[in-house]
């Protein structure tokens, strides 16, 4: 990505915080209240999809518990389909898990911490063989969260993996940008 399209990217997410007039983490509660850990569950994560010479789809629910009114935790899976007709070994599904953290700095801005284990064909390098490893990612970074309703809304989150091996890694580079849900 161009430094001009990173400074646009930035500045509308600067603008859509400043602009947001309600303000919500993903479940508020109070100490006091005693909420039932049911109530305090929420679920949501990312799903994916990309059509045509190359197609990958994925999908990758998370479960996350509010542990006090800033500070959650939770779980998640990780499944995604590739194939790219233009590609030697094209086809490939990659499957894992994560864990994670999660503290609301402000109401919609929060820092974030995962761990991630992915099960990937992973190209050899120098050659057209593949073996099949287990990939960790230790990502921190933060995000901002756009509420709607009462319980939902939509992360923006920013990480950077401190374990990225160019070599051995199903991303790409370090920095990863999602947009997920919860509810």
């Amino acid at each position: 990505m161009s430094l001009l399209k990173s400074k646009y990217l930035l500045l509308f997410f600067i603008a859509f915080g400043l602009f947001q007039t309600s303000s919500f983490a993903q479940r508020e509660y109070y100490p006091e209240d005693s909420i039932p850990f049911k109530d305090r569950l929420y679920y949501g994560g990312n799903f994916g999809m990309q059509f045509g010479s190359t197609t990958m789809i994925e999908i990758s629910p998370i479960v996350g518990v509010m542990i006090t009114p800033k500070f959650s935790s939770g779980v998640g899976v990780t499944y995604q389909y590739f194939k790219a007709r233009n590609y030697y070994g094209g086809e490939s599904t990659s499957y894992g898990g994560k864990i994670f953290t999660r503290y609301n700095i402000m109401p919609n801005i929060f820092a974030h911490a995962e761990f991630e284990s992915i099960n990937f064909d992973n190209n050899i390098y120098g050659t057209n063989e593949f073996e099949r490893i287990w990939s960790n990612a230790l990502f921190l970074g933060g995000g901002y969260f756009a509420p709607f309703g009462q319980r939902g809304g939509v992360n923006f989150t920013f990480l950077y993996n401190v374990m990225h091996d160019n070599l051995r890694s199903p991303y790409g580079e370090p920095y990863v940008i999602r947009v997920g849900f919860v509810l």
